[in-house]
Parts: C-alpha cells; structure tokens; sequence
C-alpha cells in the first residue's frame, strides 16, 4: 500500500502553521531540562513523527504540547499551538481547545479509564460534553466508531467494563474516542504499542484516513522507525531531550545525517535478520 502523501493545498490556499516550538524547554523543580531547547514546526494537514528512546523527552513534550503539564514542571521559550502562545491561554481556553480542536491517543489509555464504569457510559459522557447528540445519534456514532477501530463485537465492548477488555482492546476504544471529534490536530503517544502487528497496521491506516479525510494534523510519538517511515511527511528525531534531526521522512530514512540516527536505523530487526534466530 502506497502511503498517502501531504494533500496539496487548494488554489489560493495559504498553509498555515498548527504548531509552532521555538526553543522550548520543559523542566522539574528546576533541576535538568526533560525537553531542552526543542524548535520545529508543524503545517496544517502533515503527519509528522517524533522518535527516540525511551526517556529522550518525546512524551514530556506532547504533553507540554496538550498544556497537561504536571505542577512540578516548568516551561519556557514559545509554544504557539492555532496561532495562539499556550502559556497566554486561561485553563478555561485551555480545555476548550482540548476539546474542540485537539485530541489525544495515550499510550495505555486503560489508565484512564473509570474501572467501575461501561464503556459505552464512559463514551457517552465523553460525546455529551462537545456535542449536542441525542441517545439514539450517540450510541450509532459509538458503534461506527469502534467498528472502524476493528472492534466487531461493538454492542459487547460498550457493555464492558475496562477490565473485561484485553489492553488491545481498551487502545482501540481510546483510538476511537479520540477520532469521534475529527480533531484538528490529534497527538498519539505510543497508539499502537500494545497492540500486535496486524492490528498496528490497521490502526495506522484509520489515523492516515483521518488526515486524507477530515485534514487532520497528526503528531505521532513512537519508538517504532518502521511506523513512522510508513506514515509521516517529516520525523523528528530526539535524544536527552534535544532535538538531534529533523527531516522528510524519505530523506531521513535514506540519508540520515547524525550518528544517533543511525543507529536507530541500524536497530530495527528484519523479519530475516539472524538476531532472530
């Protein structure tokens, strides 16, 4: 499957920037910068994907991103999220933007999830605050949803309580809630790190829809170079904190330019690499 590229713009269309970071830094009580230093940009419409291992910062900065800081963290320099500085905002503008234009894939979206409530209650209360739905019209877009998310069985997953879902189950449900607002910019930290291989490249292929249907702006964080050379205009590479590179993804993935780049290039196992045998 060829992978969808960047949409071009309309005639007279100018592209404008979803995400603009200019030096920004991101610490806790003071002591050394999780994010340090980080500038890049991100257009309306691009998927782009921030790799590194673990502990390189890529979480802490989604976060920042979102404006889901903890207390203890400190930010500086420019976060520009639709033109607007995120440090300028009220919580109260914080939230609705949350709401209405960005959405949010966690990594374990079971954590978040209420253990003594159905899903389908969970989705509902989650629909009831950013849309004015009857019963009838949410529970048809909840099952829509979570069919496109592969979840056949959608009657039983929204009777289900978290903890009768498997963790691959409860991602897709987090996926599909996420997706049921058409964001216009959705962050996915890690989306299909608990889910196997086959269901990974059909969940890929849902968040590409996303974008080549509704023009969404994605930013993907995972330490899977495979997902993101199949799936993003640009990567942004990040170690301790930094960024070290920042390139097309068919360029990085051919030519990449700082050692650590290589070397994650050089640590991704073939299905007929000998390690695995």
């Amino acid at each position: 499957m060829k992978k969808a590229g960047l949409p071009p713009a309309a005639p007279g269309e100018e592209t404008m920037a979803i995400l603009e970071i200019e030096n920004y830094s991101i610490s806790y009580d003071g002591l050394k910068s999780a994010v340090d230093n980080v500038s890049f940009s991100v257009e309306k419409g691009e998927i782009i994907s921030i790799v590194g291992e673990s502990g390189s910062g890529k979480s802490t900065l989604l976060h920042g991103i979102l404006g889901l800081l903890p207390r203890a963290a400190g930010s500086r320099g420019t976060l520009k999220v639709f033109g607007r500085e995120l440090s300028a905002m009220s919580e109260k503008e914080q939230r609705t933007m949350r709401g209405e234009k960005m959405a949010i894939i966690f990594q374990d979206t079971g954590r978040y999830m209420n253990p003594i409530s159905r899903i389908g209650r969970q989705f509902s209360q989650y629909l009831k605050v950013h849309r004015n739905l009857s019963p009838e019209q949410m529970h048809e877009m909840e099952v829509d949803l979570l069919q496109r998310v592969h979840l056949t069985d959608a009657e039983r997953v929204l009777n289900s309580y978290p903890f009768e879902l498997s963790g691959g189950m409860r991602q897709r449900v987090g996926i599909a809630m996420a997706m049921a607002l058409q964001p216009e910019l959705l962050l996915a930290d890690e989306p299909t790190s608990a889910l196997d291989v086959t269901i990974q490249a059909q969940i890929v292929r849902q968040l590409m829809e996303l974008r080549s249907k509704y023009g969404t702006t994605i930013i993907v964080v995972t330490h899977n170079m495979g997902v993101a050379s199949y799936m993003s205009d640009r990567i942004v590479v990040m170690k301790d904190g930094h960024v070290v590179e920042t390139a097309p993804a068919e360029e990085l993935i051919s030519h990449p330019k700082d050692a650590y780049t290589k070397a994650l290039l050089e640590a991704i196992i073939e299905l007929d690499d000998e390690r695995l045998a």
